[in-house]
């Protein structure tokens, strides 16, 4: 009888290099990615009476009590922006930002019934959800969209930007999802020995947001408070972000450099520590 030698398709091995990132498996799984996506989007609203609708309700509810907090009351600055458009733009910006953390910040302790079960990329999920984060921000922004040309047409609205102001729109949703992720996935890499810390990363996130030209423009911080904002890494992109749509806000090369910068370093940072997690991951849930 001849013998038969079995060949593999798939070996899976320990991993014993933090810097293997097998990026190449996210490519060959890119099917589970996007049927991950698909049920990511389609849960969250199965069990819900208006569903997707949500994507409106939220961000317009948001940006009423923001424009009586801050604009009515407190009587913040927009620097010639109409309300609704500088909030809801905001708002928008934000919770793209604070989705990206989000989808990776939970990525151990969410998905900890499915990482014991099969293997795949543990990448993957997190990834998801940013897809899943970004679909969103579309749906909000077609909302802000409709309202910001109707302001242009019937209310004489008139923004000062060029064409090319608008391709500062991807690259500040690009470093945000990058600062988003990176900084998401080593907190789910920390957080899954130490649960206790999660207690203190909705009470950080609300700092953050103080911290972050969300709800009042750079043009109203004094000088030497501005000088430790800039710090911030998210400070530029959302600045860009706005200076893109309404022509106003600071946009300079050498914030957006030291924001890409930082996004590089919490990207190497959270793999590394992500990759580390993974190997006692089964043994600390």
């Amino acid at each position: 009888m001849q013998s038969t030698v079995e060949e593999w398709n798939i070996i899976i091995k320990p991993k014993n290099n933090l810097l293997d990132f097998k990026l190449k498996e996210l490519h060959n799984y890119r099917d589970l990615l996007w049927l991950w996506v698909r049920r990511e989007y389609v849960g969250a609203y199965k069990q819900t009476l208006l569903g997707p609708l949500w994507h409106f309700i939220s961000p317009i509810f948001s940006t009423l009590i923001y424009m009586l907090l801050y604009g009515k009351i407190a009587k913040l600055s927009t620097d010639g922006v109409p309300m609704f458009l500088f909030y809801n733009a905001g708002i928008a910006i934000w919770n793209f930002f604070n989705g990206c953390f989000g989808s990776a910040s939970g990525a151990f302790t969410n998905n900890a019934g499915i990482f014991g079960k099969v293997y795949f990329p543990r990448l993957i999920m997190p990834l998801a959800s940013m897809i899943t984060t970004l679909i969103k921000f579309f749906i909000q922004f077609s909302l802000f969209l409709l309202i910001y040309l109707y302001m242009i047409f019937f209310k004489g609205y008139q923004p000062i930007f060029s064409i090319w102001s608008l391709l500062y729109i991807p690259l500040s949703l690009f470093i945000l999802a990058g600062i988003g992720f990176g900084f998401g996935i080593i907190v789910s890499s920390i957080t899954t020995k130490y649960r206790d810390l999660t207690q203190l990363v909705g009470f950080g996130m609300q700092l953050l947001m103080f911290a972050t030209p969300v709800i009042y423009g750079l043009s109203i911080v004094p000088p030497e408070i501005k000088q430790y904002l800039l710090f911030n890494p998210l400070v530029a992109p959302v600045e860009s972000f706005k200076y893109a749509l309404f022509g106003v806000g600071e946009f300079t090369l050498n914030l957006q450099l030291y924001s890409a910068v930082c996004m590089m370093i919490f990207l190497f940072i959270g793999l590394i520590l992500f990759n580390n997690a993974e190997k006692n991951f089964m043994d600390s849930v």
